[in-house]
């Protein structure tokens, strides 16, 4: 779909806690286009690394209505929609290259990848992967979206490869 050329909108829908499958499930059915960008994440669980995926955007759906169209009722009443964002009496739309810029850093799963450019020297967080939750300092960028990265793991300096997707700057 080439949302470059569509005059439609998009809004933003905040859901029930736990209900984005829910509610995306929901608003398809009706016909609406729903966009839940999401980030690949390890987390640890009974002495295992368990990767998972989750919204990047925990508790909101971006959702896509035709130029003209109102249907907010439809939409807030969508069974694991709580409301949608609104500033003043009628929902806000969001900026178009906003959700644009979003799924272009999207892969084929629907999982962002880096949204800013890392640069040598920059501190980082991995975010996924064995070493999740590990911070360090980006020591040279490599080849195919890798980055070497220098960890402080039990207290020795560690130079580990690590895939730039898996990488988040530190905040």
């Amino acid at each position: 779909m080439d949302l470059s050329q569509t005059t439609d909108l998009w809004y933003l829908a905040q859901v029930k806690p736990n209900s984005v499958a829910i509610a995306q499930r929901n608003l398809e059915r009706q016909g609406f286009h729903v966009f839940c960008p999401l980030e690949r994440i390890t987390r640890a669980r009974g002495g295992k690394f368990i990767s998972a995926t989750r919204p990047f955007f925990p508790g909101y759906l971006f959702v896509q209505v035709g130029d003209g169209a109102a249907p907010w009722r439809e939409i807030a009443s969508t069974l694991g929609v709580s409301r949608l964002v609104s500033f003043g009496p009628s929902p806000a739309p969001v900026p178009s290259e906003i959700v644009e810029e979003l799924q272009r850093h999207c892969d084929d799963d629907g999982c962002m990848g880096p949204l800013t450019e890392m640069a040598e020297g920059d501190e980082i967080r991995i975010a996924n992967g064995p070493l999740a939750d590990f911070w360090g300092r980006i020591v040279k960028l490599g080849p195919d979206q890798r980055a070497w990265v220098l960890l402080d793991i039990m207290g020795k300096q560690t130079r580990v490869l690590v895939s730039r997707g898996d990488l988040r700057l530190a905040s």
